[in-house]
């Protein structure tokens, strides 16, 4: 028999096969994959492969022949040759006393190499041991990602693709200016427009699993199978980027979709109610934008980060979950490095860690969330770096509180000590419909951190911060309350929309009817 195409996954393992110079891989459910170059075993991370996930890799190149074989223990061969060209012989083989089989696939060359004497038969012997370890690691020698996630996830070998159904979706919720698009098994699928769910009424209920299908790449289904969602993101020709959540719900397999701009935007293309570049110019420091999901957040901590490429120039590296916008070098000669989760780094605090070694003049963290990553951007903020980061919390005053709770009771001094001489600022977002025309609008929180600020951080006063923000209106501070009655002052936003949205009511009414608020200096 003989196969050839792009469709089954493991055509990116052998595309490794073919980088390492090697000549064969052999794999097996419940095994651990094995490379060997003429007989020779190399160096190669891969963990064990389940028969579910084996299958999943093999794909159309398990036919209804080779599984007929595989059930009665014969052996079933073919030839498979990768988009390269590359042609590989796969030998299929049955367990005659235990569920599952073996392949090997061995590269088809013109002059195949010879065996070692000290392993003259291991090139066609397929597993001696049915779980043997790789060898011992070999200075220099080539490591391939892993297959589930964590530690890393193969996102390089296989990248999601998007089923011309999707595309259809995708291209009504960019043409209606929405900011999601939500998918639920036998459901309508809804979008959000300018903050508001609405139903695709003229669009008949999806069925997800056939809709999501090209992207369930095997560490996709390996998140979903262990009770995590997982993340991912869309690249469609002329309809832009998106950023995919698929995961389990009551309503069975479920995403959600959301629209991104190709390219991080400028500050002043926000329309922010108050200028932020000042933030993106700080020398050190730590910068955090908070608000609730769906508030901006990453737009805004985007285009802070290119303000900051565009005014000073340097080397930019972001650690993200997974990397939304593009963040180009404009300007002043400077230097981007965008790192994502699971792809090119482990976690959040291994990128951190790694990133005080790789010479960075401002670090981007997608979202502090563990422990360990806020500790390693308090760290990097004390050490010179300026460290633009978000967390989700409601409120400036909250996000403090929400770093203390992130953190076990002993290190809450520490914590504070280090909030206090690191945090430069926070910046907490909220959107809200325009009220006249479409679109959404920014209601902006900003304390900004001065010695009376880092006192009450310091000596765990986080209530009176209120306060601080309020007397502080001539350094650029202002509360959400008052923020919010500049928008509804100005015409942009309604009355009640701003109401549905205040900590304060009593507060967000007096300054109804007053001057707006200044701007940051």
């Amino acid at each position: 028999m003989a196969s050839t195409g792009t469709g089954p996954q493991i055509n990116g393992i052998l595309n490794i096969v073919v980088q390492q110079d090697a000549t064969e891989i052999r794999m097996g459910c419940d095994r651990t994959p094995q490379l060997f170059q003429g007989g020779v075993k190399k160096r190669f991370v891969m963990p064990q492969t389940s028969g579910e996930m084996l299958r999943g890799l093999l794909g159309e190149l398990l036919d209804g022949g080779v599984e007929a074989a595989l059930k009665g223990g014969a052996e079933s061969v073919l030839d498979h040759q990768i988009p390269s060209g590359e042609v590989f012989k796969a030998r299929f083989k049955g367990r005659e006393s235990e569920e599952g089989f073996d392949v090997v696939f061995s590269r088809v060359v013109e002059a195949p190499r010879a065996a070692t004497p000290e392993e003259p038969a291991a090139a066609s012997a397929g597993f001696a041991a049915s779980s043997a370890e790789p060898a011992a690691a070999q200075v220099g020698a080539p490591i391939a990602p892993a297959i589930p996630s964590p530690p890393l996830s193969p996102r390089s070998w296989r990248s999601p693709q998007v089923s011309p159904e999707l595309a259809s979706l995708l291209g009504r919720a960019v043409m209606s200016r929405a900011s999601d698009l939500h998918l639920g098994a036998d459901e309508l699928p809804t979008v959000r427009i300018d903050g508001r769910l609405q139903p695709m009424i003229d669009q008949p209920q999806v069925d997800t699993l056939r809709l999501l299908e090209p992207c369930m790449v095997p560490w996709v289904v390996e998140a979903l199978d262990a009770g995590q969602s997982a993340d991912l993101t869309l690249k469609v020709p002329s309809l832009g980027r998106f950023r995919v959540n698929i995961y389990r719900s009551s309503a069975g397999l479920t995403a959600a979709v959301r629209l991104l701009s190709e390219a991080a935007r400028s500050l002043e293309s926000l329309e922010l109610p108050m200028d932020l570049a000042p933030l993106a110019r700080l020398p050190h420091g730590l910068v955090i934008v908070t608000g609730p999901t769906g508030s901006g957040k990453s737009t805004t901590l985007a285009a802070l980060a290119q303000e900051s490429l565009m005014s000073r120039g340097g080397l930019l590296i972001s650690i993200e979950d997974p990397i939304e916008y593009q963040i180009r070098a404009l300007g002043r000669g400077g230097l981007v490095r965008q790192r994502e989760k699971g792809r090119h780094v482990k976690d959040f605090a291994t990128g951190l860690r790694d990133a005080l070694r790789e010479d960075p003049d401002v670090i981007l963290v997608g979202e502090m969330r563990e422990p360990e990553t806020i500790m390693m951007a308090l760290t990097a903020a004390e050490t010179g770096h300026l460290v633009l980061t978000s967390l989700h919390s409601r409120s400036a005053p909250s996000a403090i509180e929400r770093i203390l709770d992130a953190c076990p009771p002993e290190r809450h001094g520490q914590v504070r000590a280090q909030l206090a001489d690191s945090l430069q600022a926070i910046v907490a977002q909220r959107l809200l419909p325009r009220q006249m025309g479409r679109g959404r609008v920014a209601a902006l929180e900003v304390l900004r951190v001065n010695h009376n600020v880092a006192s009450l951080i310091r000596e765990g006063r986080t209530p009176q911060l209120i306060s601080a923000m309020q007397a502080g209106r001539a350094e650029g501070m202002v509360t959400l309350e008052r923020a919010l009655a500049d928008r509804v002052n100005c015409g942009e936003v309604r009355l009640e929309d701003a109401r549905a949205v205040v900590n304060d009511l009593a507060d967000f009414e007096g300054h109804l009817d007053r001057a707006p608020a200044p701007r940051l200096p």
